[in-house]
């Protein structure tokens, strides 16, 4: 398992015409969210503000940055997606949450919206679903 190293980029640019749908990636698997964070950036309303390799580091950075958008895989050490969700939502309604899973069940996405996760999707979706996801949820 990987240490629990935040990744931060800077904020955006003062310039910048409109605001971006801000998004944190929860993932214990490097690559996924590194995979993740790489197609986003292509997006010019989206910016990815943090990652955190497990659920409760994604609720610490939730707290710690604000958010609108939480991409939480469900199946995390030290803290489940399902439990992370939760807290989030507890503490702060306003953040929305996206349930991700390799495992496309009912089980799953019915835990993750009762915990609180307006979304659920699974990774082997398409990168325009993501995307719309994370668009139609930012509002």
């Amino acid at each position: 398992m990987e240490s629990a190293a935040s990744y931060r980029p800077p904020d955006e640019s003062i310039g910048s015409r409109r605001r971006k749908i801000r998004v944190l990636l929860a993932d214990d698997h490097r690559i996924i969210r590194e995979g993740i964070a790489t197609f986003l950036m292509d997006e010019d309303d989206i910016q990815v503000v943090g990652q955190a390799c497990d659920g409760q580091e994604a609720v610490e950075l939730a707290e710690e940055i604000r958010p609108d958008v939480v991409l939480m895989d469900v199946t995390m050490p030290r803290l489940d997606g399902i439990e992370a969700t939760r807290r989030i939502k507890r503490k702060m309604p306003q953040i929305r949450v996206i349930g991700l899973s390799m495992h496309a069940t009912d089980d799953l996405a019915k835990a993750m919206r009762s915990a609180g996760a307006s979304a659920y999707l699974a990774k082997n979706d398409c990168c325009g679903i993501l995307i719309d996801a994370i668009r139609s949820q930012a509002g």
